[in-house]
């Protein structure tokens, strides 16, 4: 599912990709909201529905190619709370293609009726490693021209 960020003016850059999910209770915490450390895994799922919709398994790059991405570094501004049975939607956006890296800005949204409001702002920087030694590798040639379409 792609919609376009409400935060991205419309600049003619592609609209970022977005996936939907839905609060569950093993996501909220004794105050009953989203628990703040879930918005990375939220984050991260949308990620890999990316990677997944931009035809890159996970599972065989490693295999394949003998490399895989990892975290690098995070940081998420929290705007405000999620709560049990809301929907969000999760956007990713590619802010810097390196050799061996991707820097993302990642928004969660609620989805409600009335509109939309911004929960968590994200931005994440992922490495592609050797599978083996774990060193950084450059990432393959036909994921990045996956990444850059």
């Amino acid at each position: 599912m792609h919609m376009p960020s409400e935060s991205t003016p419309d600049n003619g850059a592609p609209a970022p990709y977005s996936w939907t999910i839905r609060v569950y209770y093993e996501d909220t915490d004794a105050g009953g909201v989203v628990f703040y450390a879930n918005y990375l895994k939220f984050f991260e799922r949308a990620r890999t529905e990316w990677l997944r919709a931009a035809g890159i398994g996970q599972r065989l790059l490693s295999e394949g190619d003998g490399v895989m991405f990892v975290v690098k570094s995070t940081s998420v501004d929290y705007q405000a709370p999620a709560k049990l049975d809301d929907e969000l939607k999760l956007t990713v956006v590619v802010q810097r293609l390196g050799r061996a890296s991707v820097e993302f800005l990642q928004e969660a949204w609620k989805i409600t009726p009335a509109g939309s409001t911004l929960l968590a702002v994200g931005r994440i920087k992922v490495g592609c490693v050797n599978c083996a030694s774990f060193r950084p590798s450059a990432i393959p040639p036909q994921v990045l021209d996956r990444i850059q379409q």
